[in-house]
């Protein structure tokens, strides 16, 4: 019969630190979205910063998420995403970055953003991506 878990074993396995957030930045440069989903809940939300909403586009589990990170290299097939800084507070964290990427018209693009992540269960719920752009 195994031993039930202490509060403290819980809480090192339920929670998200800067490694987790770097794996998942180096998931993002491999352009291996497999691995991205893998970091994600099944109810997974995706906000990208460019869309037509407001809020940009919104993608809603890992199947529609998906579609959006596939699209998103597929409009940027060598994007490239440099680390600035992160942290993480309890179950909210952040990432900054320098983006740079060609788009499929030639477009070469350089721009500063930044992701604000909501955790649940050790996990990547909720990817809200804001970027700066120069027109």
């Amino acid at each position: 019969m195994s031993q039930p878990r202490r509060a403290a074993d819980s809480a090192a396995q339920d929670s998200v630190d800067l490694a987790y957030l770097e794996r998942f930045g180096d998931a993002w440069n491999r352009h291996d979205v497999d691995a991205i989903l893998a970091q994600m809940t099944a109810d997974c939300v995706f906000l990208a910063s460019v869309g037509e909403n407001e809020d940009g586009a919104c993608h809603v589990g890992q199947d529609a998420v998906r579609r959006g990170i596939t699209a998103f290299f597929e409009a940027y097939p060598d994007a490239h995403f440099e680390s600035l800084g992160a942290f993480v507070a309890g179950a909210r964290g952040l990432s900054e970055w320098r983006f740079t990427a060609t788009r499929n018209d030639g477009l070469r693009i350089r721009a500063l953003g930044c992701d604000v992540f909501t955790f649940e269960g050790g996990r990547i719920k909720i990817k809200n991506a804001f970027r700066k752009q120069r027109p």
